[in-house]
């Protein structure tokens, strides 16, 4: 087990901070995040500092949250222990972007959760799902629920995203998945 460790432990640790530097060339342009099972907060962290965004983690764990709420230059960041299934503390419509790093597969209820985001995304906005995907190292090493590209698409339809796209990234080791709230059908009433 501890060559399994080891292996993982050396291709992961390889590319986070190029996924990391990856999410936010992708949600660059975004003002408010949230980052769905943070974990230690380090890609909330990131966004933070590098791209100056108002990014705020959710975890049902607080147990790895930093002690600091602050980045490096002093940018304040946001870890909250909540279940991504119940976002009621965020205003519908309210956030530019939901990313899920490495999380979603550990997630039960993935459509209430799924449904969730998007009913926090404003009209446009992005939500970005980075995991690992089925037959992959990471179902070797740990066996969880993970999915199949088209399982995430099919997913992330039924839940009423547009312009889906769903591909494998890092020699097919991750699902890079993304997909957007559609524009509003009346000023008064976002859809």
């Amino acid at each position: 087990m501890a060559g399994k460790k080891k292996l993982s432990d050396d291709f992961y640790e390889k590319i986070k901070s190029r996924l990391h530097q990856r999410i936010g060339r992708e949600l660059r342009l975004a003002g408010r995040i949230l980052d769905l099972g943070c974990g230690a907060c380090d890609l909330v962290q990131y966004l933070a500092r590098a791209y100056r965004q108002k990014v705020t983690g959710i975890d049902i764990s607080d147990h790895t949250f930093p002690k600091r709420r602050h980045t490096s230059d002093g940018r304040r960041f946001q870890c909250i222990r909540k279940n991504a299934k119940q976002l009621s503390f965020v205003k519908s419509a309210s956030v530019d972007a939901v990313v899920s790093m490495w999380a979603f597969h550990e997630m039960e209820h993935p459509e209430t959760i799924l449904a969730e985001a998007r009913r926090s995304l404003r009209p446009g906005g992005e939500l970005l799902i980075v995991d690992f995907p089925k037959n992959s190292l990471a179902q070797k090493l740990w066996d969880e629920r993970y999915y199949q590209p088209e399982e995430l698409g099919r997913l992330l339809k039924k839940i009423e995203f547009k312009a889906i796209r769903v591909r494998l990234i890092e020699q097919k080791q991750i699902i890079w998945a993304r997909g957007f709230r559609p524009p509003a059908t009346s000023p008064s009433e976002p859809k």
